[in-house]
């Protein structure tokens, strides 16, 4: 498939071509939180789950030395890309979610990952240094604070459970300011015709609201044709 698709239409247009792959709505697969996202203009987070947990409420027991042997390793970890269709992504669970106060994300961080040739980050952490860090890499958060605490990577490459999506190492992201869903790998050959179904459905009811002459009966008429149409048309 042309993977470029995935980036030219927006999380919740997934979602909805997930419906067709799944053959019926959902209520998992998906978050469930609102995020901040570091920049809007840019296109969608879409790659290979790279995954870690961090703590910023309170001192690690670990001695720096300790703590600095697993960052390094950490981020020897993101940087390995087995994939060789999607780049990786950065998702990261803060455990003091729903209540995060350190930053492991700023200009610091945003400039590794973004040399490391991470694809973008997803977490439920803080945000901070809105005004220098690179507005080319996508940070998706819980929200933004001043200071980074006692921040910590806790363990890496392990499953993890960000805004009510569990996402496993190795999952495929489609992420950004609505929030992130998981692509099962089988669904990627059918997508890009059920996005395709799916834009042309909605097109047909928003195409006849903007008609000057638009009432509820022809809203009946393009709704019936909407939904008369069959994926395998």
């Amino acid at each position: 498939m042309n993977l470029n698709i995935l980036t030219t239409v927006d999380t919740p247009t997934i979602s909805n071509a997930l419906d067709i792959y799944r053959g019926d709505r959902s209520a998992e697969g998906f978050t469930k939180f609102p995020v901040v996202c570091s920049n809007k203009n840019l296109k969608p987070i879409v790659g290979v789950a790279k995954t870690a947990k961090i703590k910023a409420s309170i001192k690690s027991s670990l001695s720096p030395a300790e703590l600095n042997e697993i960052r390094i390793n950490y981020y020897e970890y993101m940087s390995k890309r087995k994939d060789i269709t999607f780049k990786n992504v950065c998702v990261i669970e803060d455990l003091d979610w729903p209540n995060p106060i350190g930053a492991f994300w700023g200009e610091v961080n945003v400039s590794i990952h973004k040399g490391l040739k991470l694809n973008g980050t997803l977490t439920n952490g803080l945000l901070r240094d809105l005004g220098d860090i690179d507005k080319d890499y996508m940070v998706l958060s819980s929200s933004i604070g001043p200071s980074h605490a006692y921040v910590h990577v806790v363990e890496f490459d392990t499953e993890v459970n960000l805004f009510g999506l569990k996402i496993k190492p190795n999952d495929i992201i489609h992420a950004d300011r609505h929030g992130a869903v998981i692509i099962p790998r089988d669904a990627l050959k059918m997508l890009p015709k059920a996005i395709k179904f799916m834009k042309n459905k909605e097109e047909i009811v928003i195409k006849a609201s903007k008609e000057k002459d638009f009432n509820f009966e022809k809203l009946k008429i393009a709704w019936q044709k909407a939904n008369s149409m069959t994926f395998n048309d």
